[in-house]
Order: structure tokens, then sequence, then C-alpha cells
């Protein structure tokens, strides 16, 4: 059996990748031709060539394979041209789905995130079923995600596309290549340069428990369900603090207000569109950071039989990852546990 994977250069991609091999799958990658490859390379797998806007290099990708694990996305809290982000995240998603169809792949996962879902207003765990409309979205990203949803939900009824949709929280873990959002703060965080923060919260979670949540919902999620793959929810306070500790480091204790870093990240987009490069700080980070994006996967955990390791391992294996690849300088060494070095 072929499994396609697309966005398989990326970070949680190259997870589900990795996760597909250690099965015994026969794995086939879509990967543009500009692709950054180091996270799959020497991997067994069969590269294709092509890219979400080309919709005959998606239908090569898909001759013989009766699986498909939609990842690639455009994932950036700031985009200059906000039109390409729909193009592939909406756009390129939908006729990917229609291709598969036609070419009779018999399973799609299909890779969304818990920025479509809606919030609990009390601050508590938020579920698949709390209500939300596109009126909600902040941001690019969450409202062109937001929408592919949608539509692929109609392809469901229309088509009886055999899709089964995954939510991701916050990944965290090696190989991420970019990084992410998400992998920047850690960075950032691992190099000190975070000494403040503001009240927000996250659901971090494992990288590879993501991966493994994808293919658990291939073998036994519901077509037209969508199933959280999250871990745990910390405050970015504990976050840090957590970082902190495994690099032998203070803990921030400055807590910033959210209408302070709102001018400033005005500021840094304005020069953005100026320089063409992605601010550190971003006006819609900064409106999501008002928030505490908590979630539960219980339903995962119930119907897929999904379960995820302590966020601190995926910290610790980021920062080691980040360290070994040179993101960090040599002298800020990640902090080993005594019962680690006695070993």
């Amino acid at each position: 059996m072929t499994t396609l994977v697309t966005g398989a250069s990326g970070f949680i991609g190259s997870a589900v990748v990795r996760a597909l091999i250690r099965r015994g799958e026969g794995v086939r990658v879509l990967v543009r031709p500009t692709s950054d490859q180091r996270n799959i390379s020497g991997l067994r797998l069969e590269v294709a060539t092509g890219d979400l806007r080309d919709s005959a290099s998606l239908a090569r990708a898909l001759e013989g394979c009766r699986v498909l694990y939609h990842v690639a996305a455009d994932y950036r809290l700031w985009v200059s041209r906000p039109e390409e982000m729909y193009r592939i995240n909406v756009d390129g998603t939908l006729a990917l789905v229609r291709a598969a169809v036609h070419a009779g792949v018999e399973r799609i996962v299909y890779t969304s995130s818990v920025a479509t879902l809606g919030l609990d207003k009390n601050g508590e765990s938020a579920d698949e079923t709390m209500p939300v409309s596109l009126a909600d979205m902040v941001g690019h990203y969450k409202r062109s995600k937001y929408l592919a949803e949608e539509e692929i939900r109609q392809l469901v009824q229309d088509l009886e596309a055999p899709v089964v949709i995954v939510n991701p929280s916050t990944p965290v873990g090696a190989r991420d290549v970019k990084p992410t959002p998400t992998g920047r703060m850690v960075l950032d965080a691992a190099a000190g340069k975070m000494p403040a923060y503001v009240d927000t919260g996250l659901n971090i979670v494992h990288v590879d428990d993501v991966a493994e949540g994808h293919l658990l919902a291939c073998d036994r999620g519901l077509v037209g369900e969508r199933y959280i793959l999250g871990g745990q929810n910390m405050t970015l306070r504990e976050i840090l603090s957590a970082i902190a500790t495994l690099m032998g480091q203070r803990a921030p204790s400055l807590r910033l207000p959210h209408n302070l870093i709102l001018p400033i990240a005005y500021v840094a987009e304005l020069v953005a569109r100026v320089t063409n490069r992605e601010p550190l700080v971003t006006v819609d980070g900064v409106k999501l950071a008002k928030k505490h994006m908590y979630f539960t996967s219980q339903k995962a955990e119930r119907e897929l039989g999904y379960q995820a390791r302590s966020p601190i391992l995926a910290l610790q294996e980021a920062i080691d990852w980040f360290y070994d690849q040179g993101y960090l300088a040599r002298g800020r060494q990640p902090f080993v546990p005594a019962h680690e070095a006695t070993k």
C-alpha cells in the first residue's frame, strides 16, 4: 500500500512520515522543488515533486495511493500577501481532496488546527463541539484553516470524500527546521531572549504524539469527524519556567500587559512591510494571547486510543535538537538532570 504525505518536509509532516515508515508502510511524499528536505533526507520513501497549486502534479502524486495524509499548510502569523495563504490552505486543499476522490483514495486524514475551534469563555478546556464562527477567527491563518475545514465537510457530503479531520494543538519537539512560531518561542526562551511573559496559555503536545494521532485517526477515525490531538494545558509562564529549568536559567518573573505590547506589534508590522521580513511580534499574535487556548483530547483518547506524553519531554527534545543543529549558541548547553548525568 502506498501512502501519500503532503507537507512531509515540515515539522508535523516529517513526524508523520517517520511514524508511517516505522509501521512498515510504503511512503510517497509531495514536496515543492524549493522545499528544504533536511527532515526527510535519508529516509526510505518516494519523492514526488509538485505543488498544491498545480493540479497536474497532484494527480501524478496520487497515482496508486490508497491513503492520503494532507499535512501541508502555510503556517505564519503574519503574511505580506494574504491571498497566497488562502490559495494554499483553502484552494490547494480542496483541489487535493477532489483529486484524491477522483483517484480512488480510500482514506484521507486532513491536518487542521485547534485554531479553527471555539474557546471556552471561562478559560476551561474546549472540545470539538465548542460553537465558533468565521467572525471569531483572528488572523489569516485561522481564517484560512477554518474555511478549509468548512469546505472539506461539504466535500464529505457532496462527493463522499473519505476524510477524517485532526486538530493538533501546539506541537513541540525535534526537527522544527523553520522554525514554526511556537518553535521560535522555545528557541528564544532557551537563548534567554524572553525575560518577560504575558498572561496567556497554550496546550503543549509532543510532535511525535501528534504524528501517532494521525495514524490512529486513519485507522479508527470516523469519516467527517474531527479529533483534537493535544497534550497538557500550560500558562506561558509555566512554559517559560520549564524551559528555564531545562537550560539552568532563572525563570522570567516580569509580567507584561497585553495593551503595552500591542502598539509595539503594530510598529513591528509596519517595519516588516518595508523590509519584507517577518516581525518578531505580530498584532494577531498579541490578540490571540489575550485568551487561554486550552483544549481537551478526550474524544481522541476515547475513540482513537490516543495518548500524549509529558510536554517537558517535548520541550527537552526541542532544545536538544536546536542545540545539536546550531540554532542555539554552543555556550548554551541544555541543562542535564542529575539522574541523566550519572548514567
